[in-house]
């Protein structure tokens, strides 16, 4: 995220409180959408089937507050057990008014490793504190805090401010800083829009018109690219396929179905 910012999605006047900064208005999705998905990974050439993930966003409440429920479950079959054991479950709680991130938790299966990671936001004086927690592979926890003056998200929380962005006021090669963080440490990361593709889903008639973005994180100086990603280019921003670079190959994930959506659409071609 040390590259040049070419665009600032939201201008805030200085002094205004972090929450508001930190949060969008959402108008991309609503509670009762579910979207299910299946997994591929790339073994000796060859795309195999390996796997199902759903997301469902729900309404609920946090700290008393309404908020929004949102859970990605992510299970590998039979053929992946064999290669990468992967169980995932991560949930997130953003608020209603503005998805401000409120509380986050992953709790994950990876080979061998079985880990927990917690994330506490509040917006204390204009800055973004986060209380982490994480339960490693041998089952000690680990607590820290953290302050911040700028607005950081978790996997899920930045997931769903993507979806609302605006894109068209963009061009090709347009940066959105985002930094993420775990329960470990925050990371320098960032959006590229890539433009616009047709998108066919493999197997089906349903073809999409999609905006492409890439997911870009920065380690020890060196900038990956972990998820390209295709939204429909309409109101609702519906993931229909990503592109995943994992520690143990690559990974594509493509929409089967989906309910409950709060727009039209559009993107979708006959």
């Amino acid at each position: 995220m040390k590259k040049l910012v070419i665009i600032l999605l939201t201008l805030l006047p200085l002094g205004m409180k972090a929450q508001s900064q930190c949060g969008t208005v959402n108008t991309a999705f609503k509670a009762g959408e579910f979207l299910s998905y299946d997994l591929y990974f790339n073994w000796k050439f060859v795309w195999m089937k390996v796997g199902a993930a759903s997301m469902s966003t729900v309404m609920s409440t946090y700290n008393g507050l309404p908020a929004y429920r949102t859970t990605l479950i992510t299970k590998g079959n039979d053929k992946l057990d064999g290669v990468f054991v992967m169980r995932d479950t991560l949930t997130s709680f953003c608020s209603i008014s503005d998805l401000s991130p409120q509380y986050y938790r992953k709790g994950a299966l990876e080979g061998k490793r079985y880990y927990v990671d917690e994330l506490w936001y509040s917006y204390p004086k204009g800055f973004t504190n986060v209380k982490m927690h994480r339960i490693n592979r041998h089952g000690e926890h680990n607590w820290q805090e953290k302050e911040y003056d700028e607005c950081v998200y978790d996997m899920m929380s930045i997931f769903l401010k993507a979806r609302n962005f605006d894109a068209s006021t963009m061009n090709k090669g347009d940066i959105i800083p985002l930094p993420i963080t775990d329960a470990k440490h925050r990371s320098e990361s960032w959006l590229v829009y890539r433009g616009k593709e047709n998108y066919k889903v493999d197997g089906t008639k349903e073809k999409f018109r999609c905006l492409v973005f890439s997911f870009i994180e920065r380690e020890d100086e060196k900038d990956t690219e972990l998820i390209k990603f295709f939204v429909t280019d309409d109101a609702n921003h519906l993931p229909v396929r990503l592109d995943m670079n994992l520690s143990f190959g690559s990974a594509k994930v493509y929409l089967r179905s989906y309910q409950g959506v709060r727009n039209p659409m559009d993107a979708k071609l006959k």
